[in-house]
């Protein structure tokens, strides 16, 4: 009978350490936070949770949360980046790399915690992503402030100006404005405006996508216990065609995780990163054994030998803790806190 307990004793063991063996032999590398950006306000707030004992989901909500209060760049949170109607939306994510879950919002309106909104989703819902007013409504049924216009001062200036350029640049192509900013049509149908600033309408230009107006926060956290967890905010592309969706909501685009193998976040061109998935295509090639630097890069290009033209970046993080940037068309800087840093250190990226 006392070998058998023995036995017994030594399976649970073995069991144990299995599953959290792991955890305890990395734990002299985490915490660890990384954004997108020198968004060092942000990176400061996760690590401020994170060091005190907060699960890696915890501290990116956190962090995200912080830029969105300070509007990073104005292109995170209220404020920024209207649409082609003068109105700022929020698109935002979280996913959990233990459980594989996901909560997003986009487009979202008259809210604007959007990271807290995507974690509702993902804590009191079934589903992945909710959009647009009922993503609001849901929002605020929930407990978040709201309803309250996102719009600032700065933001309506910025439209205003727009407007009074003949609304370029925009994101329509193939088309011509009926009458000064719209409605657009297909053809030639004649233009208010000089011919010289509309001629931008016929064939999307990808010049005027750069960090101040096509920028995101994506940061990923390894905390304590060795989990992964990220999150995404952004009030999209300042000058967006009411009802876009950028890549910022998107798992496996703008951020991925899981904790097996370690953590991807992207910014840039969402409207063509999206359709390569970037993070997800970062994080499967960790784990088929590439460094960090090796899958940031691949995925940059695979995305630049079909769009040559395109603007992006990427930060990848595997368990380890080793990290990297890969970017195209801009010079990208990523922040990061580990605890051998006294502070936030910032890399710089180039193409």
């Amino acid at each position: 009978m006392a070998a058998e307990n023995h036995h017994l004793l030594l399976l649970a063991f073995l069991l144990f350490f299995q599953a959290y063996g792991h955890e305890t032999e990395n734990s002299g590398h985490y915490p660890i936070v990384i954004s997108t950006w020198p968004f060092v306000e942000a990176v400061r707030a996760a690590w401020a949770a994170v060091d005190g004992g907060s699960s890696a989901v915890d501290a990116v909500v956190e962090g995200c949360s912080a830029c969105e209060e300070l509007r990073c760049d104005g292109t995170v949170g209220p404020g920024g980046s209207p649409d082609e109607n003068g109105e700022t939306t929020i698109d935002a994510l979280v996913m959990d790399g233990v459980t594989m879950e996901v909560g997003a919002v986009a487009a979202m309106r008259y809210v604007k915690d959007g990271i807290r909104a995507a974690r509702l989703v993902m804590e009191h819902t079934g589903h992945t992503l909710l959009v647009g007013e009922r993503a609001s409504a849901f929002a605020i049924s929930m407990g978040l402030p709201g309803p309250a216009n996102l719009s600032s001062s700065e933001s309506m200036e910025k439209w205003t100006n727009w407007k009074n350029n003949c609304c370029q640049p925009n994101f329509w192509k193939n088309v011509i404005p009926a009458d000064g900013c719209g409605p657009y049509q297909p053809g030639d149908r004649g233009n208010t405006c000089s011919k010289d600033n509309w001629v931008g309408v016929i064939e999307l230009k990808s010049t005027h996508v750069e960090r101040h107006n096509h920028d995101t926060i994506s940061m990923a956290v390894i905390d304590k216990v060795g989990h992964i967890a990220v999150g995404t905010s952004t009030n999209g592309a300042t000058f967006k065609i009411p009802g876009r969706v950028g890549d910022g909501p998107i798992a496996g685009s703008s951020s991925y995780a899981d904790n097996e193998v370690g953590a991807c976040g992207a910014t840039g061109d969402g409207d063509i990163m999206m359709r390569f998935l970037p993070c997800y295509q970062v994080v499967e090639s960790m784990r088929l054994g590439m460094e960090p630097k090796l899958a940031a890069k691949d995925a940059i290009s695979r995305i630049a030998r079909k769009y040559p033209n395109f603007v992006g970046a990427v930060f990848a993080i595997n368990r380890r803790g080793e990290h990297a940037g890969a970017c195209h068309g801009w010079t990208f800087q990523y922040s990061v806190r580990t605890p051998g840093m006294d502070d936030v250190e910032i890399f710089t990226v180039i193409p």
